[in-house]
C-alpha cells in the first residue's frame, strides 16, 4: 500500500529539508571558522541546536498562526451565512401558504413554485460545502425559467451547456451572481433585442462558465459591485490558484469567463 502525500504536505517537507540544508550549511561555516579545535566543540553543540530549536520554532509559529486565521475566516463566513438564512425562511415559507391558494394552472402559481423550489435550495444545499453540477445547472434553469414568466418582452435568452460529469462537485451558488448581473443591467433595463448567452462545459476535470449580455450605453455594469466582490471573495478561498475571472467590457456588451479546476 503506496501512502500518498498531499501538496500541501509536501510543501511543508520541502520547505522542512531547505531550512535543515541552511543550518548544516550555517553550521559547517561556524565549525570551520570558529569551532576548529576540540575544546569549542561543546559550543558548537550548544550553537547548533540554539539555531535549529529557534528556526522550527519560528516554522511551527507561522503554521498555527495560518491554521488560526483560516479558522476565524471560516467561521466568520459562516456565521454571515447563517444570518442570510433568517429571511430566506420567512419567505419560502410564505411561498407555499401562496401557492396553496392560488388556482391551478397559472401562471402565478407556476411562478411561485419555481420561486419557492430557488428558495428552497438556497436555503438546504446552499450552506452545504458542495453540491453537484447538475443541481447548480437545475438551479440556473430554474432562475431563467423564472425571469421569462417575469418579464413580458421579446428577449433571447440562452443556456447551452454541455457536461461530462454531471455529479462533479463544485462550491453551491457560484454562477447565479453572474446571471443575476446579465439580467439586472442587461435585459430589465434594454426595450428591445437584450440577449444573455451562457455556456457551461465541464471537460478533463475543469468548467468554464461564459455569459455575455447586452445593456443600454448609460448603463454599463460596475465589476466592483458588492456581489462581484463577494464571488471573488469566495473563490480565492475555496479556488486558490485554481481558478480565473476575467471581465470584457465593450460599448454596449459585457462578457464575464469564470474557469475552475475541480478539487
Amino acid at each position: 500500500m503506496k501512502l500518498k502525500i498531499s501538496d500541501g504536505k509536501k510543501k511543508i517537507i520541502n520547505s522542512v529539508y531547505k531550512i535543515s540544508l541552511v543550518i548544516i550549511g550555517l553550521v559547517i561555516v561556524l565549525f570551520n571558522d570558529t569551532f576548529g579545535k576540540l575544546e569549542g566543540f561543546v559550543e558548537f553543540i550548544v550553537l547548533y541546536f540554539t539555531l535549529l530549536f529557534i528556526t522550527i520554532a519560528h516554522w511551527v509559529f507561522k503554521q498555527i498562526k495560518s491554521i488560526i486565521r483560516l479558522k476565524n475566516e471560516k467561521e466568520k463566513t459562516e456565521l454571515l451565512h447563517l444570518k442570510s438564512q433568517v429571511n430566506p425562511h420567512f419567505f419560502f415559507n410564505t411561498l407555499n401558504n401562496l401557492y396553496g391558494l392560488m388556482e391551478k394552472d397559472s401562471k402565478e402559481r407556476e411562478m411561485v413554485l419555481k420561486l419557492s423550489d430557488m428558495m428552497r435550495y438556497s436555503i438546504y444545499e446552499g450552506q452545504k460545502d458542495w453540491v453537484s453540477l447538475k443541481q447548480e445547472l437545475d438551479y440556473l434553469k430554474n432562475y431563467i425559467e423564472l425571469q421569462g414568466i417575469r418579464y413580458h418582452k421579446k428577449s433571447d435568452v440562452q443556456l447551452n451547456s454541455e457536461i461530462e460529469h454531471p455529479q462533479a462537485k463544485i462550491m453551491p451558488l457560484l454562477f447565479i451572481i453572474l446571471v443575476e448581473n446579465a439580467f439586472k443591467h442587461g435585459l430589465e433595463n434594454l426595450e428591445k433585442d437584450a440577449y444573455i448567452h451562457i455556456n457551461l462545459t465541464e471537460k478533463d476535470n475543469k468548467v468554464n462558465f461564459i455569459i455575455e449580455n447586452n445593456f443600454e450605453l448609460q448603463q454599463a455594469p460596475n465589476t466592483e459591485g458588492i456581489g462581484l466582490k463577494n464571488l471573488k471573495r469566495r473563490l480565492e478561498l475555496v479556488y486558490s490558484n485554481k481558478h480565473a475571472l476575467s471581465f470584457d467590457v465593450t460599448a454596449n456588451s459585457y462578457k464575464v469567463k469564470l474557469s475552475l479546476k475541480l478539487k
